[in-house]
This record gives structure tokens, sequence and C-alpha cells, in this order.
């Protein structure tokens, strides 16, 4: 199964940011996956990714409320976009 069929990305940062989101998440019942390109190139022999920018990935089901706590969670960095 690929990640991308059943969930959306939702946030890409740093990992101690995805980390806390993950946990607001948990906390709303939404299921969600975070990956990491440049970890998995490093143990794969190769570069990949950049470092300290972690994908996370929210359920299609619950995408618009995840997308909700990141926007309050980091306003900040909503204001790039």
């Amino acid at each position: 199964m690929d990640i991308e069929e059943n969930f959306k990305r939702v946030y890409t940062g740093s990992e101690v940011n995805v980390q806390y989101l993950q946990e607001l998440f948990e906390k709303e019942n939404i299921s969600s996956r975070v990956r990491n390109d440049f970890d998995s190139g490093l143990r794969a022999g190769f570069g990949g990714g950049l470092p300290g920018q972690v994908l996370l990935f929210a359920d299609s089901e619950h995408f618009e409320k995840a997308r909700k706590i990141v926007e309050e969670t980091f306003p900040e960095e909503n204001e790039k976009e």
C-alpha cells in the first residue's frame, strides 16, 4: 500500500514539530504517518531529501481537521503559503 493512497501530506517540518503534531492528532483520533526521506537515504547508503525536513501525512478522512490543527499550532508557518 502506498502512503498517498489513504493519507495526504499535511505538514513538512522538523522532526520535533512532527512528533508534537502527531501527539495532537492522536488526541483527536486522527491517524498519521511520517516519512523522512533524508533518514531513509542514509540508512540505504545514499543521500535523499533534506536534513531536518520530515513529511507528516494525515488520513484522508480527517485531513481538514488535521490541517486546522497544524494551522492553529504553527500559524507563523502558514503565513508563508
